[in-house]
């Protein structure tokens, strides 16, 4: 049966959840303060790398970005047709590297555990290595292959999921100033600065850095901070030829079809400044051009940051209220927003339908944090 969905943040895990929510049928409409697909959407690299960002096991949090990226290669594609637009998508691989001999057994131990889970993982060392990536650091002893991994060009990204959403009947409102949540004879209702008030049956928030704004109104612990990313680009050139995302320690590097490489990411504690830091940029500068000696010689041609949404655990706030149930959490995802993007959607939707999600999410359940000291 259809509803009547508003989704609060148009960044992309806003518009994803927008996106399935309309082709299930339902009326969708969009507030977003800004923009669409700013802050952390627009500043992502856009791995798509489960294996590559989750070294520690196959917790509740790997197994929910190893099911979004099984399920991209069916959404991108349907988010292309439904938008008339095109996006990088590109199944380069990646190189998580390793740099003495010490380390070899941490990327077997990461193999092994990783090998059930459908990927191939393989340990490349010496010159097979170099083959595969010639301008890599002799530095460099040994690096862990997974094939499987892909990323996407972010911004191209969002603007087709916006497009997607538009074409799809779905109303988008920017620039709502000031949006506050009101319980009222236990519904929730919506209004803006101008004194407009929105009502649905369902609302999904999904507003990244800015979900605490929330607390009061639910009398819920919602501790999602912003964490700046900062992030920088190199042409990449006969001297810098770099064919899969590249992993090392400290950050990571993905070279993009447009002839640049992404480097990042520097993060630091600012609030909600989005400002560029030299410091930040810098400490991209110190360790990059250990893995590529040729980044020592360049300087990035652009610079940019976003807020992540980080929660308190570091993990995504994910399901609906049992105090609320017309309220769906979708938000707090931090810096892997683009990856969880369509396990996010097809999960919130599921939610609203009544159906089982794609991946069991009780570990993300959004009250896990208690009561806010604001009653209700």
């Amino acid at each position: 049966m259809s509803q009547r969905i508003i989704v609060i943040g148009g960044g992309v895990i806003g518009l994803s959840v927008a996106f399935e929510c309309s082709r299930r049928g339902h009326q969708v409409t969009v507030l977003e303060k800004g923009g669409f697909g700013g802050q952390a959407s627009g500043a992502a690299a856009g791995m798509l790398a489960p294996f590559s960002e989750n070294g520690e096991g196959a917790d509740p949090f790997f197994r929910l970005c190893l099911e979004s990226l099984k399920l991209y290669g069916d959404w991108q594609s349907d988010v292309k047709k439904a938008s008339g637009l095109d996006f990088e998508y590109e199944n380069t691989g990646s190189l998580y590297a390793a740099y003495h001999d010490a380390d070899l057994l941490a990327l077997e131990t990461r193999r092994q555990w990783q090998k059930p889970f459908g990927s191939e993982p393989e340990i490349i060392e010496g010159e097979r290595l170099f083959r595969l990536e010639p301008s890599l650091s002799r530095e460099v002893r040994a690096a862990l292959f997974h094939p499987d991994e892909t990323h996407i060009y972010a911004p191209d990204y969002v603007k087709a999921l916006e497009a997607a959403c538009l074409r799809g009947g779905v109303q988008l409102i920017g620039n709502v100033v000031q949006l506050a949540a009101e319980v009222a004879g236990g519904r929730v209702h919506l209004k803006d600065a101008a004194g407009r008030t929105y009502e649905a049956d369902r609302y999904v928030v999904s507003n990244g850095a800015w979900s605490g704004e929330w607390q009061q109104a639910l009398g819920l612990n919602i501790p999602v901070y912003p964490i700046r990313g900062q992030i920088c680009a190199y042409h990449l050139n006969e001297e810098l030829a770099v064919s899969h995302m590249v992993f090392a320690s400290q950050g990571y590097v993905v070279p993009k079809a447009n002839g640049s490489l992404v480097c990042g990411a520097s993060e630091d504690i600012a609030g909600f400044d989005t400002s560029v830091t030299e410091r930040g940029i810098q400490r991209l500068q110190n360790w990059n051009k250990r893995l590529y000696p040729a980044l020592e010689r360049m300087e990035p041609f652009h610079r940019w940051a976003g807020l992540r949404p980080a929660t308190q655990d570091g993990y995504p706030l994910l399901g609906e209220l049992s105090r609320h149930p017309e309220v769906v959490m979708a938000t707090g995802h931090y810096r892997n927003g683009i990856l969880l993007s369509p396990v996010t959607a097809h999960a919130a939707a599921d939610v609203i339908d009544g159906r089982q999600p794609p991946v069991d999410i009780a570990r993300f359940a959004p009250e896990r944090f208690g009561a806010s000291t604001v009653a209700v």
